[in-house]
């Protein structure tokens, strides 16, 4: 369960910025996952890809043991979600406090 309790603290470390910054990276969530599409299918087929060729694998000791199609952790595709939009925070977040322009007001 520990790589749960990792993306559970991005996740709530990172939830000041939306609240008290108002980056409303959440509020408009049609534009997140736009975002996130690509990263969570080009990395989700990569790492099914990699464990069914037996190049890459995951310690079962570090995960709640549900599995998605593919063998893949539950985790791996929490991962693929999660860190991205901390980083889409940061990001927006940066705009905010600095007042810069990102091409898509």
């Amino acid at each position: 369960m520990l790589y749960l309790l990792v993306l559970l603290g991005c996740l709530l470390g990172t939830l000041p910025l939306e609240i008290f910054l108002g980056v409303r990276v959440y509020r408009r969530w049609p534009r997140l996952l736009l975002a996130l599409l690509p990263t969570v299918v080009v990395f989700g087929a990569w790492d099914v890809a990699a464990i069914a060729a037996g190049q890459w694998h995951y310690d079962a000791r570090q995960l709640s043991g549900l599995r998605l199609p593919g063998r893949l952790p539950v985790e791996e595709l929490l991962f693929f979600l999660v860190v991205p939009t901390c980083a889409i925070l940061g990001f927006e977040a940066v705009r905010v406090v600095r007042g810069w322009a990102a091409g898509d007001e």
